[in-house]
């Protein structure tokens, strides 16, 4: 069967190609003079047999048949034409009225039109042309289904892909929010203070050994200023410190000396302000 790119090609073309199959060479010879003016490509055939075999090797659009022809009749040749490519426009030209069979045809969708001889030449000529308008519509509407169908089936695939993405990214979230829960929880159990504040001194978060060190059975830290949490002896040289980073020890109530390590973020990250980690000093019970 004739493919849909195949008759996509032949649309694409632009050119009318014609299909006369009468075994009177005369009457051949009479079609393609008439027809000639019209710019078609014609093709001839002596025969219905000659006829498909000519179909192989060509896209035709219209398709004008002698009735009586030895061995293969005009509507037997269309019917198989029918089958073999669905999308011709088929005509029986015949000079004789065999109207059962052609009727037969006509109903059966093998034949579009029945047309007598001898023809009259305007009128032939039309129904020739409307029968090719007929076909490039045809051929028109089967390449925007295809389209549509191309269309619709990409729609598919970017919706699942968009469904595949969307669940992976649910996945990401999931793992981070797992992983950011596993790092404060680690946080919060550090047996050191970390203490993490902005340039303009606001504390941004505070472990839980950092309150236990700074200030025990205080609430929460988060917000305040380092100015009201800080000991007089921290405050004095992270001024003095400026942004440099510095390390040293202070004696901070009932922690005792604790080693106090002053430092920027961003580094290695894109965070930024100051992170402060508070070390108590270990004592060997064993003494």
């Amino acid at each position: 069967m004739e493919t849909l790119s195949a008759a996509k090609e032949e649309a694409g073309q632009m050119k009318r190609t014609i299909l006369l199959v009468d075994d009177e060479e005369n009457i051949v010879r009479s079609l393609v003079r008439l027809l000639r003016r019209d710019g078609y490509k014609i093709l001839t055939a002596n025969s219905g047999k000659e006829g498909l075999d000519v179909l192989k090797d060509n896209h035709v659009g219209v398709i004008i048949s002698d009735q009586r022809m030895p061995e293969m009749n005009g509507t037997e040749f269309l019917s198989q034409v029918k089958e073999l490519y669905p999308d011709t426009m088929r005509i029986v030209l015949s000079g004789y009225t065999d109207l059962k069979s052609v009727t037969d045809s006509i109903n059966e969708g093998s034949i579009y039109k029945f047309l007598t001889k001898p023809w009259e030449d305007d009128l032939l000529r039309k129904n020739i042309d409307e029968a090719f308008r007929q076909y490039e519509l045809s051929v028109e509407n089967a390449r925007l289904q295809e389209e549509l169908s191309q269309t619709n089936d990409k729609l598919v695939e970017a919706n699942k892909q968009l469904d595949q993405d969307a669940r992976m990214q649910n996945r990401f979230a999931e793992i981070n929010l797992r992983s950011l829960q596993i790092a404060q929880e680690i946080m919060e159990n550090l047996p050191m203070g970390v203490v993490g504040f902005d340039d303009g001194g606001f504390i941004a978060m505070a472990n839980l050994k950092a309150h236990e060190i700074l200030f025990p059975g205080m609430g929460i830290l988060i917000g305040m200023s380092v100015k009201q949490v800080l000991p007089e002896s921290i405050l004095s040289r992270m001024e003095q410190a400026g942004k440099n980073a510095i390390s040293f020890d202070a004696e901070l109530g009932e922690s005792g000396l604790v080693n106090v390590r002053i430092g920027r973020m961003g580094e290695g990250s894109d965070s930024e302000g100051n992170i402060m980690v508070l070390i108590p000093e270990v004592h060997d019970e064993s003494e």
